[in-house]
């Protein structure tokens, strides 16, 4: 039985396996429309969520299967005390698949040592967001036809940002792909990912100004200053407005540059940028319902016809 607790889950010929398998889905949703036809997903999120619990939901609909769950831990007998290793035991036993999210990191590597079905990591604390580096990596490869030979600029909170995380220990996999790291000091990268990128010698450069780098980028990954993971909220006052693109930023960069988040977004990204053509957030959204059909899929053995 195989789970998605990191994106290293999956060699890069599964990954672009997968990803076929999504792009296939985005232009044939009717030959998969029954596929999951009487399997259920068991979504547990232990932490607040809008589009990866409701792509998740949508993804096993599409698929023809249904959806059962929480959104949130004191709807759940996390509440009163249970384990997360009792849960996942019960849910075992209703459910064929389940997606977990939970604010402590290594939590559904816990539940994947006692599950009875596939785990799907749906974001841990500050640690990883596999699926939403599979929707990161559709995305890239959709818009540019390749996952090589791109600059990549991520900008905003590097230290607590779990899906700048998953993407950069992906995407090291990859030909010729360069990182700059835009962040003030206090949110920079933690030393494990420097350290990851230096041992594998990928070449990258950490800045503090984004207009300095913008025309380097061929995809600029904005991330937004994350008010749960702070302690104190002045040093969140502080830093949330460190960022914010907007049009005379974004006429600093290539033509064919294209800006993701993997949102929400709270005010580093304007709207006066999302009517440019460059702006793919949103198509990054949807591309994240073809991305879990797919692993939902790929995960049950349900992959091929």
């Amino acid at each position: 039985m195989k789970h998605l607790l990191s994106p290293l889950d999956f060699t890069t010929d599964e990954l672009e396996q997968l990803l076929d398998l999504a792009r296939d889905i985005s232009k044939n949703r009717d030959k998969y429309s029954h596929r999951c036809d009487g399997k259920k997903i068991a979504t547990l999120f232990y932490e607040p969520s809008t589009r990866t619990r409701l792509s998740f939901e949508a993804a096993m609909l599409n698929l023809g299967g249904s959806v059962l769950g929480f959104s949130s831990a004191n709807s759940s007998s996390a509440a009163k005390g249970e384990s997360v290793s009792d849960t996942i035991r019960v849910i075992s036993c209703y459910a064929d698949i389940c997606a977990m999210r939970h604010p402590k990191e290594g939590a559904p590597m816990v539940a994947a040592a006692k599950s009875g079905i596939p785990i799907i990591n749906a974001g841990d604390g500050g640690h990883q967001h596999p699926t939403q580096t599979l929707t990161d990596l559709m995305t890239i490869r959709e818009l540019r036809g390749s996952l090589n030979n791109f600059t990549i600029g991520l900008c905003g909170d590097l230290k607590f940002g779990r899906t700048v995380h998953s993407l950069i220990n992906s995407l090291i996999r990859y030909e010729n792909v360069k990182f700059i790291l835009i962040s003030p000091k206090e949110l920079c990268i933690p030393d494990y990912i420097r350290e990851t990128l230096i041992d594998n010698n990928i070449p990258f450069e950490e800045v503090e100004k984004l207009e300095d780098v913008m025309p380097q980028l061929d995809i600029l990954y904005m991330t937004r200053v994350q008010k749960e993971r702070f302690f104190n909220e002045d040093d969140y006052l502080r830093m949330k407005n460190f960022y914010i693109l907007d049009k005379e930023k974004m006429a600093l960069g290539k033509k064919d540059m294209y800006v993701l988040h993997p949102l929400p977004r709270v005010n580093e990204i304007s709207v006066e940028v999302d009517d440019d053509p460059r702006a793919a957030y949103f198509k990054q959204a949807q591309f994240g319902v073809y991305v879990r059909m797919a692993l939902i899929l790929t995960l049950l053995g349900l992959d091929k016809e």
